[in-house]
């Protein structure tokens, strides 16, 4: 077989691949959409009150912040083991809110938001989705929240297309990456020859 032939099957079997990573390529050169799609999210804090708060920390702390949030003052104690949300009183762990308290709380987070995250629909540990298809994940520990939309699933779904994660399986996958930058190679490796060889 010529490498003419050759150049000639591998770079029809390679057209799926190009016209994809051409698409996603574009679509990532242009970014549209991704300020929402990755847009953080983070508690709304409000300023403390007049009632003095002493807080004495222990040997073991790190660091702590002390915050107040709608639920109120919550201390956040970074030790050995990490994070953790201590009542600012008794500094025994925060009891995690219930779904009322939940809802209240990253409710208040996107309350100036409402185009992107709507109203809270479903709660689920301490996973919200709202009437816009967005999810909100509280870390109560850290009290962080990551917010999700359909927007961020599109754009994950055109970085598995560009990155030949097509099965969802990763061994099949890494496979797959790694046999279309090799007929890339070779591809580039059969132009040349045609292009300057004899």
């Amino acid at each position: 077989m010529t490498v003419r032939r050759l150049h000639r099957i591998i770079g029809i079997a390679m057209l799926l691949p190009f016209v994809a990573w051409a698409i996603t390529g574009f679509v990532f050169f242009l970014k549209p959409g991704y300020g929402g799609a990755y847009e953080p999210l983070t508690v709304k804090t409000y300023p403390f009150d007049h009632h003095p708060l002493t807080i004495a920390p222990r040997p073991d702390w790190r660091e702590f912040r002390v915050i107040r949030t709608v639920l109120g003052t919550h201390l956040l104690v970074r030790g050995d083991d990490g994070w953790r949300n201590l009542d600012a009183e008794s500094l025994e762990p925060a009891l995690p809110p219930d779904e009322a308290k939940l809802r209240t709380l990253i409710g208040d987070a996107f309350a100036d938001k409402t185009e992107r995250y709507g109203r809270v629909l479903t709660v689920q540990g301490t996973t919200v989705e709202t009437d816009t298809g967005a999810r909100v994940t509280l870390d109560w520990n850290r009290l962080q929240l990551q917010q999700r939309g359909r927007d961020t699933d599109r754009i994950d779904a055109l970085y598995k297309v560009h990155y030949l994660q097509w099965t969802g399986i990763a061994p099949i996958d890494k496979v797959l990456g790694f046999l279309g930058l090799t007929l890339v190679l070779v591809l580039t490796a059969f132009g040349a020859k045609l292009a300057w060889g004899r």
